[in-house]
């Protein structure tokens, strides 16, 4: 890269840019751009970065970063940026940093609490409906155990009446052999 043509930056982004991937988001895009310089959360919410290439790829880091952000669902409320002189000392390739220390650490320890007492509230009235339902459906069991009952006690009428259709066949037979026989004698008279 000719160095006359490289601007550096020190940078501040706000908005809602912690927790999101935005570290990773731009330490991409500068890669890509070939960028030098490193990205890190910053205690006060916002991200920090100096940034070093040519000019172009530096607009273009920005520009790149709140499209795609905006895509991933990051807002960005604002960027400052201050030039810097040239001669800084910065890795090869742009890198994030990883500042997240004790207290930061209780800081998403916090957040990831809060976010699952939101969740447990909001699944407790939910857990009330599925007890009434699993209420309901006792009462409906039940109505189908009934429901078994009178099937199964119609299966055994059935199979009395089965038998007793059986019988009666059987003696129907019988009484129709002897009108026969009573029939046969009729008609020789």
């Amino acid at each position: 890269m000719n160095r006359t043509m490289q601007k550096c930056y020190n940078i501040i982004v706000t908005g809602k840019v912690q927790d999101t991937g935005f570290r990773a988001l731009i330490e991409e895009v500068a890669r890509l751009l070939d960028l030098k310089g490193f990205v890190f959360n910053d205690i006060d919410g916002s991200v920090k970065m100096v940034c070093c290439g040519e000019n172009s790829a530096v607009s273009k880091l920005f520009t790149e970063i709140r499209t795609i952000g905006s895509r991933r669902g990051i807002v960005i409320d604002a960027i400052a940026k201050e030039e810097l002189p040239s001669n800084i000392f910065l890795p090869e390739r742009f890198s994030r940093l990883y500042t997240d220390d004790l207290g930061d650490i209780g800081r998403k320890l916090d957040i990831g609490n809060s976010e699952l007492k939101g969740i447990n509230t909001k699944l407790s009235p939910l857990d009330d409906r599925l007890s009434g339902l699993d209420n309901r459906l006792s009462g409906i069991d039940d109505k189908m155990s009934g429901i078994d009952g009178r099937l199964s006690g119609i299966g055994e009428d059935t199979h009395g009446l089965n038998e007793v259709m059986g019988s009666f066949v059987v003696e129907q037979r019988g009484h129709n052999k002897r009108l026969e026989k009573i029939l046969e004698k009729l008609t020789e008279r």
